[in-house]
């Protein structure tokens, strides 16, 4: 296929301006701002696309891309082979932005596979148990009177945060001194217990103090400021 042209029916809702480049379908949750501060680390060239996720992640189109209809998702021209791939799930495309640039994963085996490690520990526990403290707290779940549904998922939030303070006893990223995959999967979710689900003092988050000192790193690479608001919302 020639790198300036795009099958894929995602490409009719969302055009491509730049058919040459991996293009990108999402919106700034912490699952989507992941895959934009890795294609940020990388440098990769890519055009972003905002996908609403009160309509657009429902439509043919996006479900062809991703039938499971969250973002986000990318279609990328030149993937292996040189054949156009459609990806969803962020821990996949994580992966795939790392192999394919040879960036943000360590390149001995042993590495590699301790840092995925860590990605299916965001996965698996923070990103669920995170977001069903959001939807207890802050949104829908709020209205419930029964208040164990709430004191579970805040109980399970400060046990994983627990577990993320120890591994980052003595070390500037979860994988030592280089920041990789694991740190972009992860510190979206923290920010949001903070930033979207106004839980900081429930969850006591400022008493992980090696998680909190983390999060100002992370949140200070020049990466993470900008994939806050790619795609941007307002667009």
């Amino acid at each position: 296929m020639a790198l300036d042209s795009l099958v894929h029916p995602v490409t009719a809702r969302w055009p491509a301006k730049h058919p040459d480049r991996l293009q990108l379908y999402s919106f700034p949750t912490p699952n989507g701002i992941k895959i934009s501060a890795a294609l940020e680390e990388t440098g990769l060239p890519y055009e972003p696309h905002l996908v609403r996720l009160d309509g657009d992640v429902m439509t043919p189109e996006f479900l062809a891309l991703n039938p499971n209809n969250k973002i986000p998702a990318i279609l990328d021209p030149d993937g292996p082979g040189g054949r156009q791939l459609a990806l969803f799930e962020s821990g996949a495309i994580l992966i795939y932005l790392a192999e394919k640039t040879g960036k943000l994963i360590p390149a001995d085996p042993a590495g590699r596979y301790e840092t995925i490690q860590w990605l299916m520990w965001q996965m698996g526990g923070v990103g669920p148990m995170f977001g069903q403290l959001g939807f207890f707290v802050r949104y829908g779940g709020r209205e419930i009177e029964d208040p164990r549904p709430r004191e579970r998922y805040v109980n399970e939030t400060k046990r994983l945060l627990n577990v993320l303070d120890q591994r980052l006893e003595g070390r500037e990223w979860v994988m030592g001194a280089d920041y990789t995959i694991a740190d972009i999967a992860i510190w979206p979710w923290v920010r949001s217990i903070d930033v979207h689900y106004d839980a900081a003092g429930l969850v006591g988050l400022a008493e992980f103090s090696n998680v909190t000192r983390w999060l100002e790193r992370s949140l200070a690479r020049p990466a993470s400021q900008k994939a806050l608001t790619i795609p941007d919302p307002e667009g």
